[in-house]
Parts: C-alpha cells; structure tokens; sequence
C-alpha cells in the first residue's frame, strides 16, 4: 500500500491574504503537491469556483485527487507541467475568467523524505532527481554521461559550487562506477574538502545543481510567467514562492520588467521599443515566513513570495 503523500504548505495565510480569492473565482495551482494550498483556495471560491493543478510527481497528482475529491467537479488536478499552462487551459474552457496563479516552487517533505529518488543527501538510494520518475534523465544518469565541461556548468550556473570544476573533474574520473548513489555523492563532494561547519550542508548546492539541470527548472519558470500573464483577467494575481536566489531573480526582474512601459537602454532618447507594462507589483519586498510560522515548519526557511 502507498505511503500517504506528507507536506505542509508554506505561507498558506499570506496566499489567501495577498492573492484575495472570493466567491466563484477561479484559480490554477501549478505545483500542487499535497493539494494544500489548493483545498484553502477551494474553500473561499465556493460554491462554483475552479481550480486546475498541475504537478510532475505522480504521488503528488494522486494525492491532490484524494484530498481535492470532496470538492467535486471543481478541482481538476492533471500531471503535467506549469509550462504548459496556455495548452492547459485551452482543453479546460471551464477555468475562465482565471483570477489567480499559484506556483510553490520548492520541494515537498515527502520529495524529501518519502519518495526515495534522491533529491536529499540523507537518501541511500540512486541519484535520480527527477520529479516525474518516468520520463527525462536521471541525475545518476547525467553524472555518468555528462562531460566534464558539461558538468562544471551544471554545478556552476545552477548552483554556483565553488568546486564545480575539481568536481566534475572528480566525477568524471571515477565514471567506473556507473550510475551513482546518493551516498557516493555525497562521499565524492566531501572528499573535496568541504567543510561541514557551514550553514548548509556542502552537498546542497550540488544536488540543486543537479535537480536544476534534470527538471529543466529554470526554462520552465522563464516559459511559464509570460504565460501567467497572459492566461489571467484584467485584476488577477500571480503569486509566486520560491526558495533559492537563481529563481527568485528570475521573477523580481520579470515582475519588475512588465511593470514599466518602456524598456530601452537609458541612453536611447526616444522609446523604440514598444512596450507597456502588463502588471503591477503588489509585493515590493518578498514575504517570508514569520517566526511562528518557521517554528512548526522550518522546511519553509528560505521561502519568498513575490505577487503582481
């Protein structure tokens, strides 16, 4: 029998606070996971209001299913990506006018803690990362094939490791190994040198690294904003959590981008370019979790939430 699916929603308040759902509105969840965020988001919409959830992670879809359930015909959860949130929305005409996006971008404790493919350091079994273990490359798999060039990037660009290149170098010298464990890993960053007495654990970064490059992360937020943008009624919000800095810039500088009308260097005297602004900033600083928050679910730590 399948274990049941574990994760507690990070800043749940402050998404009901900020993205102010009312009766009948209809919103989309793009990273489901246990369907938390989803069933308060369904609770303040009723009676008639939808909800579409996308998630990678098959444990999670099915998860979402059981505990969305009570609320009928108004929650449709589908495995699938947020970066296909335009096609989505197409096959599901029931969804418009769509007043609020949803994206939870960090891993759930049930990735973490459950799931068994890697994507933590404490795992002891293979280095898969991939939050549909069905389809893509895994990070074992990668590590194994990837050049050493490759790799250096992935470390670099994705997690910026200050030993990228000794250690892809160290990887690719032991590629006698085949696809790799998570505790041979974990051995390899450490015997670089690493030294544990820093605030995270030295092989964090290298597992962001490597979750990055599988799940193709970055590329799909980059694809998915102009798409929220354009799929959400004149007055919907667009909310979006997100828990390391490569991510966070990726929407601080979007938001703030869409926000203005002309985007031509500053040197250009008249505007050539077009633009006109799309949205409005509605946080002009991330939210973080409180402390009351942080002291029942720490997993939340380097949440930020970014709305416009």
């Amino acid at each position: 029998m399948e274990r049941e699916y574990f994760h507690v929603p990070v800043l749940a308040d402050e998404i009901l606070d900020l993205l102010q759902p009312s009766s009948n509105d209809n919103f989309v969840d793009g990273t489901i996971g246990g369907g938390g965020h989803a069933e308060k988001l369904l609770e303040a919409t009723g009676p008639h209001g939808q909800l579409l959830g996308f998630d990678l992670d098959p444990r999670a879809v099915r998860s979402a299913q059981h505990r969305l359930a009570k609320f009928g015909t108004r929650a449709t959860v589908i495995q699938g990506s947020y970066a296909e949130l335009s096609a989505a929305i197409r096959r599901y005409p029931q969804m418009q006018p769509i007043q609020g996006i949803l994206v939870d971008l960090g891993l759930s404790s049930d990735q973490l803690e459950v799931s068994g493919r890697g994507f933590s350091f404490r795992d002891q079994g293979a280095a898969d990362m991939r939050f549909d273990p069905g389809t893509g490359v895994s990070a074992s798999r990668l590590l194994a094939s990837a050049s050493e060039s490759e790799l250096e990037q992935v470390f670099k660009k994705f997690g910026e490791v200050r030993a990228a290149a000794r250690l892809a170098r160290a990887i690719v010298a032991h590629r006698s190994r085949g696809e790799w464990s998570v505790p041979e890993l974990v051995a390899e960053v450490m015997s670089l040198g690493a030294s544990r007495s820093a605030r995270i654990h030295p092989a964090t970064k290298v597992f962001q690294a490597l979750r990055i490059a599988v799940n193709k992360e970055l590329d799909n937020l980059i694809s998915f904003l102009p798409q929220a943008v354009a799929a959400c009624s004149a007055g919907g919000r667009i909310a979006v959590i997100s828990y390391h800095s490569l991510e966070d810039r990726i929407v601080k500088e979007y938001f703030k981008r869409e926000s203005i009308d002309c985007v031509c260097p500053p040197e250009t005297p008249v505007c050539r370019c077009g633009h006109r602004a799309t949205v409005r900033i509605v946080t002009r600083r991330p939210v973080v979790p409180s402390s009351q928050e942080l002291s029942s679910n720490w997993r939340g730590r380097s949440a930020k939430l970014r709305v416009a």
